[in-house]
């Protein structure tokens, strides 16, 4: 209830701003940047902005960020909840093109004008689990839906996941747009270099910032948001049996939920390495040397680079039949090896019991367009 009125309250400001602002400026050079999930530099929004500082000098942006959401949330700061509530309304209100990495639903109380693009990026390259409309219920659903009826432009992978993705946000077919996401660039940018000059800049200032051995290897524990029990001990458990069972030569490093990445900071768990607060995904992406996910999105991203994959399903049954569920069937369709034990996972590590063909055969299938020019779509996209 508290939350709905605080989007009630930010749509009355920008409906009282946009009566005084004009928002056609030649050359739809105002930009409106939704950035509630990830406002690292290597999320898909923060590439689109600079890709356009570095082409179109002329262009201004304002922001909403991660941070400042959390901020408002927690009511510890008057100046911040007066800007979200006033002076970020006014600048929205301003902006000709608005770019989203979510759902921001005080935009359900919105309608913005004919002559603006809201261009959805989304913060995930592809999916396993169900979301938004499909899993959504009551209020949330309601509301969700209505924030989306104002998107213009809904960027995906490829024509495969158009459909789903239409379907999942409630918006029409021809609203969405495969022309592939940045991260996908970065990434292979990364990976060009690195071939290119010999030398994995990622992985050796990782190592240095975080004081690892460079004589161990680095597996990324990367499991995905659960919506129910986050406060539960249960990743933190076997986290701490993995740290035990794991071989001398290898290293856990930490990708956790806020919270329960200060559950993990309370046990002071040995050989593990809580990276939680990284900002930079693409950087811990390179600077590995194994994936450990389970229904998590970050697999489209690692996929590119083509090292291997351990699916640490444990919950399997239980994430089907009462959390989101999958649109495949999940243990034929991720690129690598399932587990439903710390046992079986190290085994699979000590085996070396993966498949590279697998990942590139996964990899073929979601990008038909890898071709590190996905941000430069994108900006012909809104500037067209």
């Amino acid at each position: 209830m508290v939350k709905e009125i605080g989007y009630r309250i930010f749509a009355f400001v920008y409906y009282i701003c946009r009566l005084f602002t004009v928002n056609n400026l030649a050359g739809n050079k105002r930009f409106f940047c939704v950035m509630t999930h990830d406002d690292g530099e290597s999320s898909n929004v923060s590439l689109v902005i600079s890709r356009l500082k570095k082409t179109e000098p002329g262009y201004k942006f304002s922001y909403i960020t991660k941070t400042e959401v959390g901020s408002v949330r927690g009511f510890k700061n008057v100046r911040n909840l007066l800007s979200f509530f006033l002076i970020k309304p006014y600048l929205l209100a301003k902006s000709n093109i608005i770019l989203l990495d979510n759902v921001f639903l005080p935009m359900a109380y919105i309608k913005v004008k004919k002559n603006v693009k809201v261009v959805q990026l989304w913060h995930g390259t592809g999916t396993i689990k169900k979301f938004g409309q499909d899993v959504n219920t009551g209020k949330l659903k309601e509301l969700e839906k209505k924030a989306n009826r104002n998107i213009t432009h809904l960027i995906v992978n490829n024509t495969s996941t158009a459909k789903l993705y239409a379907k999942v946000f409630g918006i029409s077919i021809d609203k969405v747009y495969a022309t592939g996401l940045p991260k996908t660039d970065d990434i292979l940018y990364r990976l060009w270099k690195s071939d290119k000059e010999g030398i994995n800049i990622d992985k050796e200032v990782i190592y240095k910032k975080y004081k690892l051995s460079r004589d161990k290897k680095l597996i990324l524990y990367a499991p995905t948001f659960r919506d129910e029990n986050l406060g539960s001990e249960t990743i933190i458990n076997q986290v701490e049996k993995l740290s035990r069972l794991l071989p001398k030569d290898y290293i856990l490093g930490l990708r956790l939920h806020p919270f329960v990445a200060r559950l993990a900071d309370a046990k002071d768990i040995k050989k593990i390495c809580n990276l939680s607060r990284e900002k930079d995904l693409s950087s811990l992406i390179m600077a590995s040397d194994i994936l450990i996910s389970d229904y998590s999105s970050i697999i489209f991203e690692y996929c590119i680079t083509e090292k291997p994959m351990i699916f640490f399903a444990y919950d399997l049954e239980e994430f089907s039949n009462k959390g989101r569920g999958f649109y495949e069937d999940y243990i034929s369709y991720v690129p690598g090896p399932v587990a439903k034990s710390c046992e079986e996972l190290i085994d699979i590590i000590n085996k070396k019991g993966y498949s590279i063909e697998r990942i590139r055969k996964f990899n073929k299938e979601n990008f038909p367009n890898l071709d590190g020019k996905a941000t430069k779509r994108i900006v012909d996209l809104i500037k067209s």
